[in-house]
């Protein structure tokens, strides 16, 4: 730090973040000049939770990793599991296991809609938004008994069935959700707050984006047309009305306008599965056991791409697994966003990633030298143990 620089601490703690994480800023007057990030702060090792559980009992674990995108966890985690297992899910359960992540996907963007209202000081889009946003949480509670971890998905299909007296009820809403998605659009696009506090803020060049490997609606408002709906495509998302939203504007407006847009399709996407909806059974028998063998699944969740690798040893639990959540991928595009802008303009730049602290915090053990390295279970216990001793000897 010199006579002309200033650095300060954003977080762990702070009314602009929802969830602990640290940013150390280091300002020029009023200019960002340089990021630093640290994450950690709420390491829950979810990773080994799943592996001493058996498949069935980690559905209801990869729900839990994040409560906004949980329907996209359990649906990434099913799939790798009907991949190792050559599962074939019956297409009607393919077809609400579809609706029921769109669904996901229109309430966790309008929730960042109202997120980004209220960090813009619009507190009236805040609550006209979360209003919007009760009718799709609606029909995710009538849908799956649920209104947050909806436990929903299960290995080999769907739980709930969605009967054909509701479909009418929900296209309705689904409707209505798009007639005010589209006012918005239109609105933000004249509204002097949203201009002012937006355009030109936080930008991401494409070619950078790229190579930061930048996921979900973030490389998308860099001009990228990047959405594993569309490169990996799953039975329903072939011929539904929806495509990969993307704008040119590299920056927090781009960002808004592709998430309104993401929504509007979305809503298009759940009538269209509404009336081509097939018959037959919403799932198929799973055995306990998954034979040896490894897969990895990918799945576009409403931040972005989500991953689940699994390795199997022929037992009821993983050997294996790792969950990567899209918020990982966008960090590394955070310091070149908030790099050149104002200190004021920080806390929409990096509301503008949708960034979810503890689904994406990783830990990394460093001994006293700073020296950091990957250990076993076996030495991580064994070295534990040989502080708790040191620890009752010191107290004695």
């Amino acid at each position: 730090m010199t006579e002309k620089t200033l650095t300060i601490p954003l977080g762990p703690q702070h009314p602009a973040l929802k969830e602990p994480e640290n940013f150390t800023l280091t300002l020029d007057g009023e200019i960002v000049t340089d990021v630093a990030i640290r994450i950690g702060y709420v390491h829950r090792g979810i990773e080994k939770a799943f592996e001493g559980r058996s498949y069935i009992q980690n559905v209801y674990l990869a729900e839990r990793i994040c409560g906004i995108c949980s329907q996209a966890h359990t649906t990434c985690y099913v799939q790798v599991v009907e991949e190792l297992l050559d599962l074939d899910v019956p297409k009607r359960g393919l077809h609400i296991r579809a609706i029921v992540n769109e669904l996901n996907r229109i309430h966790s963007h309008i929730l960042w809609l109202g997120v980004a209202g209220h960090e813009i000081g619009w507190d009236t889009l805040f609550h006209y938004s979360w209003r919007d946003r009760e009718q799709c949480m609606d029909v995710i509670e009538e849908v799956t008994g649920n209104r947050v971890n909806y436990a929903n998905n299960v290995i080999g299909g769907v739980r709930h069935d969605i009967p054909k007296d509701w479909h009418a009820s929900i296209a309705k809403r689904m409707q209505a959700i798009q007639d005010r998605m589209e006012h918005y659009l239109k609105l933000i696009l004249k509204e002097q707050t949203v201009l002012d506090r937006c355009l030109g803020v936080g930008i991401l060049k494409p070619h950078i984006a790229k190579k930061l490997s930048a996921t979900g609606p973030t490389i998308r408002a860099s001009g990228i047309p990047w959405d594993v709906r569309e490169t990996e495509p799953r039975t329903p998302y072939i011929g539904a009305p929806w495509k990969v939203q993307t704008s040119d504007l590299c920056d927090v407006a781009g960002r808004v306008i592709v998430r309104i847009q993401e929504t509007i399709d979305s809503c298009q996407s759940i009538r269209h599965w509404l009336t081509k909806m097939p018959r037959g059974d919403i799932k198929v028998r799973a055995p306990r056991r998954v034979p040896e063998g490894q897969a990895i699944s990918r799945f576009e969740a409403p931040r972005g791409e989500v991953v689940h690798f699994i390795v199997s040893d022929g037992t009821d639990h993983p050997y294996r697994h790792k969950a990567r959540a899209p918020t990982l991928g966008n960090f590394l595009s955070v310091p070149t966003i908030l790099i050149g802008g104002h200190i004021a303009d920080v806390p929409i730049s990096l509301a503008s990633i949708d960034p979810c602290m503890s689904c994406t915090d990783r830990v990394i053990l460093t001994d006293h030298r700073g020296r950091s390295e990957a250990i076993s279970w076996e030495k991580f216990t064994a070295q534990a143990r040989e502080t708790r001793l040191a620890e009752k000897a010191w107290r004695r």
